[in-house]
């Protein structure tokens, strides 16, 4: 699933333990819910200041989302 690949793959790129990410995907009625897991000390980084990283791999899985009409849900944890 290329979705799972981007948001792992930018993740990755951001943590200071990049081992420690992973990506979860389950599909929940209509939508596919993407769990993005990270080490807690990392999880400032992935989110950004005022989760301002968050809401831009939110946008990118919105464009994702238009391009192949399924619904994508991000949660980080």
């Amino acid at each position: 699933m290329a979705a799972a690949q981007l948001v792992e793959y930018v993740a990755k790129s951001l943590a200071d333990n990049p081992d420690g990410v992973s990506v979860e995907v389950e599909e929940d009625g209509d939508a596919i819910v993407l769990r993005l897991i990270v080490d807690e000390d990392d999880m400032g980084r992935v989110i950004g200041r005022n989760g301002s990283i968050a809401k831009a791999l939110r946008s990118l899985l919105k464009v994702i989302s238009n391009r192949t009409g399924e619904n994508y849900v991000l949660e980080i944890g």
